[in-house]
């Protein structure tokens, strides 16, 4: 019972697929009586699964572009899309026929004849404009050649070095190759050299100007085979006027900006201050933006990085130039005040030492005359001098005690001598900085600007 179910069933599956079978020949049948008598006849006994001259060697395919435009560069993708029209023609011997003129068909039509495997090479994404109609063009010559055209906008990969961004110059490609057909089955060619391709003199792009474009004729090897290959070059030159006045004029004023510090009294300190941090953080915003528009994840550094990292170390040297000559003033003015004292403690040395020499003096010569002095007076001397000297001997002047003050300012003088020891220079007029700074750092500044647009320009 089982073996008769299932034997009924295959029954079933080929009786469905022979009526199938039956009504699309049917429809094909229909669909021919509605052709013109010429395109019958020449679709009568013909094969659309066999390429042209099947055995008598390869078929050339000759090729034209026609780049309507292109819409998007991505730095970030490193890729472009562009809408262009292809062309390809080629000759097939079974559609020859008698007359003088070409026939244009339906686009729709050319699913009844055999067309090249061609496909875009890199391409990340394609499609076939379909509005409103699919945009295809047949035409058919006298001598069997054969002119098939599409719209395609597609979007390819290009390998960008932005190594000179904004500066930079990129090279794109476009690719055809075949598919399925080697070099044995068919051969690709550009039909008029470099002149196949069109529409690049007449394209307006947003960033970048077209300088150069140029055909090639190639094979794709793989492991199948060799297949053939054409390849369209196009170089594209960034405009950097968008970007001289979007980053480097901001940024080179910010640097200017930061020099207005020099020009402000080392004693306004909230004023240099904020000038200082304001150019920092504007500079550090502006870092930030240009790095918006550029892959994350690049392993090069970019021209546009290195002008911002050398604004940002000058902004940043100007806000150190005013930490330094501060520091520089602070030590300039506690050392005058440690001479001003110690000034003020040889001068109370000296007039303690005068004091002392005066007294000594007075009191020898009343020694030498006894007779002279009044009784009173020799006692109320001794009664002054003996008790500062009990041995006999000559008495000695008190030492005053040193002073905490004079004993911190000692410290830090010798703290600040061993500082200012290991410097390599010493600056003697810590107000002479700034002066310095007016001049250096705008120097220094056009001498760098010259040597980095010589090289990302001409190198």
């Amino acid at each position: 019972m089982a073996y008769s179910v299932s034997g009924g069933t295959v029954f079933t599956i080929l009786l469905i697929s022979r009526l199938l079978e039956s009504s699309f020949l049917n429809a094909e049948v229909k669909e021919g009586e509605i052709l013109p008598p010429t395109i019958q006849r020449l679709m009568k006994g013909y094969n659309k699964y066999l390429r042209p001259f099947f055995d008598n060697g390869p078929v050339t395919v000759g090729m034209s572009l026609d780049i309507a435009s292109i819409d998007t560069i991505s730095e970030i993708n490193m890729d472009y899309t562009a809408t262009i029209f292809l062309r390809q023609r080629w000759t097939d011997e079974r559609l020859v026929f008698e007359g003088n003129k070409s026939l244009s068909l339906d686009g729709r039509l050319v699913e009844l004849l055999w067309v090249p495997d061609t496909f875009i090479v890199d391409s990340k994404k394609s499609f076939l404009h379909d509005i409103t109609v699919e945009n295809r063009l047949i035409r058919i010559f006298p001598n069997g050649t054969v002119l098939y055209a599409l719209r395609i906008t597609t979007t390819v990969a290009c390998n960008m070095d932005l190594t000179k961004y904004p500066m930079d110059k990129q090279t794109c490609t476009l690719q055809l190759e075949s598919w399925g057909y080697n070099i044995n089955d068919v051969m690709f060619y550009w039909t008029r050299g470099n002149e196949s391709v069109s529409g690049l003199d007449t394209l307006q792009l947003a960033q970048y100007t077209v300088e150069d474009h140029y055909t090639s004729v190639s094979e794709a090897v793989y492991e199948t085979g060799n297949y053939p290959k054409l390849v369209f070059h196009f170089e594209l030159k960034r405009s950097i006027l968008y970007f001289i006045l979007e980053t480097y004029v901001p940024s080179s004023l910010l640097v200017v900006l930061s020099w207005v510090s020099f020009w402000i009294s080392l004693s306004s300190v909230p004023a240099r201050i904020c000038i200082g941090v304001t150019t920092v953080l504007t500079m550090t915003t502006l870092m930030m933006g240009a790095r918006t528009s550029l892959p994350n994840a690049n392993c090069f550094i970019k021209a546009i990085d290195v002008y911002l990292g050398i604004c940002f170390s000058f902004i940043f040297g100007a806000l150190i130039e005013y930490a330094v000559a501060h520091f520089c003033i602070l030590t300039h003015a506690d050392a005058h005040m440690l001479m001003y004292g110690h000034h003020m403690h040889d001068m109370d040395d000296e007039m303690n030492g005068i004091v002392t020499t005066i007294s000594c003096q007075s009191r020898v010569k009343r020694r030498k005359e006894p007779a002279v002095t009044p009784p009173s007076a020799p006692a109320s001397t001794e009664l002054a001098v003996r008790p500062s000297s009990p041995s006999g001997s000559e008495p000695k002047p008190e030492a005053l005690p040193p002073e905490p003050t004079n004993r911190c300012l000692t410290a830090l003088a010798t703290l600040r001598k061993n500082l200012r020891s290991l410097n390599c220079c010493h600056v003697e007029n810590p107000y002479h900085i700034d002066n310095y700074s007016r001049v250096t750092f705008p120097l220094s500044f056009v001498l760098v600007n010259l040597l980095y647009w010589t090289y990302y320009l001409y190198f």
